[in-house]
């Protein structure tokens, strides 16, 4: 295994450095035009009272971009599985933000892998706060291992959770955005307008070798994303796609293995824990929070995760072929056996 992980970094590098040969100037192009068009779009404040649902709001990004929207004086709700993480969250942010108070927050334990449980969610905070402002649709579940050893469930697991929740809180959620008011933003002339993020991946622009049931949700995600932007940008709801790379977030422990679990483990921790190539969940939040802001239709976290999806787009062949190398001489083996039902 330490053959292959060195392979993996020089496998990492030699692409790297061939990708950067050939598309060296779109590079620096791109970046000095997205510099100026990101300058261009500067953040609107946040207006008082503003309400911010987070969903996976308990841990890791979800909470940290919970983090990120509290330093304005808003309303959280935060939707998770487990009530006694939530409460967790809360206690942290409270801590952390000392000009919001208890009832500032609204605390929704949910299965959001369920159509009845994300509706609930919603009308829960229609219920209690009056309005949702901002939809952060941010819950999501990984699973990691070869397609031999994954099964059905796996994958309507995944879709379930990394993309039918979003599509179902956001269907939920829409019919009060297009009627609500804005809110006013004291003393700045400008108004809170309602916002939809979706959390994808750079897994929805690329397919990565053995997590297939998460690459495929987050496929349908950013489809989804990307259309609904297009559709509803005209009524005044801003939709952004969140695209990022690997983050230290310590998703890591949450993730399900199969197949090789020790050698799984082992190269997903790695490469989710390299400070070169991943970022952590506090700067992943900042940029979200300035995307979300400024009505970005798609931002890409990372200068790896970007070159990497254009990379994709412009070369998918040889992308796909860098992908089946890395399956095939870098990441573990699984057991000969038949595609589980």
């Amino acid at each position: 295994m330490k053959n292959a992980i060195t392979l993996l970094k020089s496998v990492a590098m030699a692409g790297a450095a061939i990708t950067g040969a050939g598309v060296a100037g779109a590079v620096v192009g791109g970046t000095v035009i997205a510099g100026l068009a990101f300058k261009a779009l500067r953040s609107r404040p946040l207006a008082d009272g503003s309400v911010v649902l987070v969903t996976g709001g308990s841990r890791g990004l979800g909470l940290a971009i919970a983090s990120r929207f509290a330093r304005n004086k808003i309303r959280l709700a935060l939707a998770s599985r487990n009530r006694a993480e939530l409460e967790k969250a809360q206690a942290q942010l409270l801590a952390e933000h000392t000009h919001l108070r208890a009832e500032d927050f609204y605390l929704i334990p949910a299965d959001l892998s369920e159509r009845s449980e994300c509706e609930r969610m919603v009308a829960e905070t229609i219920s209690h706060f009056g309005r949702i402002d901002i939809l952060v649709n941010n819950a999501g579940i990984i699973e990691v291992g070869p397609i031999e050893s994954q099964t059905l469930e796996a994958f309507e697991r995944s879709m379930k959770v990394n993309f039918l929740a979003a599509l179902y809180a956001t269907w939920a959620a829409l019919p009060y955005m297009r009627t609500q008011r804005a809110i006013n933003v004291s003393g700045a002339g400008s108004r809170t307008r309602a916002r939809i993020v979706n959390i994808a991946s750079i897994g929805g622009k690329m397919a990565v070798p053995h997590m297939l049931p998460y690459s495929a949700a987050k496929f349908a995600l950013v489809g989804f994303s990307e259309g609904l932007h297009a559709e509803i940008r005209e009524k005044g709801i801003r939709v952004t796609t969140v695209c990022p790379g690997l983050m230290r977030t310590g998703g890591e422990a949450h993730a399900q293995f199969v197949g090789d679990v020790k050698g799984e483990k082992k190269w997903f921790n790695l490469a989710a824990t390299l400070p070169v190539v991943s970022v952590t969940a506090k700067h992943a939040a900042n940029c979200i929070y300035r995307a979300t802001m400024s009505g970005r239709a798609e931002i890409t976290i990372s200068p790896q995760a970007w070159l990497m999806a254009r990379t994709a787009g412009v070369f998918p062949e040889t992308t796909q072929l860098a992908n089946a190398l890395t399956n095939r001489f870098v990441l573990p083996k699984a057991p000969a056996v038949a595609l589980k039902d």
